[in-house]
């Protein structure tokens, strides 16, 4: 793949199930109220180490508020050597409303 795709919650869903890695690109403050069960908050201080240690073969699919944001991120993350990168459609808005049992908050350290 050497460009990113664009799929819908179900699509999204059934990428999780398989193993595949779930970034929000988030503000730090919304992903810790609510975010998908099981993903990672990557930001600009967390990007670079993520890359560093990332499996780029495996499944990644990007999330922001709307789906918007993480079309630009999922086209850089392509360009840093990822090769199968999905961002979700209507972000998490949307999967929040199909998939209200699968998102969690972030429990303080």
């Amino acid at each position: 793949m050497t460009e990113f795709k664009r799929i819908p919650p179900e699509q999204a869903q059934r990428l999780r199930e398989q193993g595949a890695v779930v970034v929000d690109i988030r503000d730090p403050q919304t992903y810790a109220s609510k975010h998908i069960s099981g993903s990672r908050h990557l930001d600009n201080h967390s990007l670079h180490d993520f890359i560093a240690k990332a499996d780029l073969d495996a499944p990644l699919v990007v999330v922001c508020y709307h789906g918007n944001s993480s079309q630009s991120a999922a086209a850089y993350l392509v360009s840093q050597g990822f090769s199968d990168v999905y961002s979700l459609d209507g972000g998490f808005e949307l999967w929040r409303t199909v998939y209200p049992a699968e998102t969690a908050e972030s429990t303080p350290e």
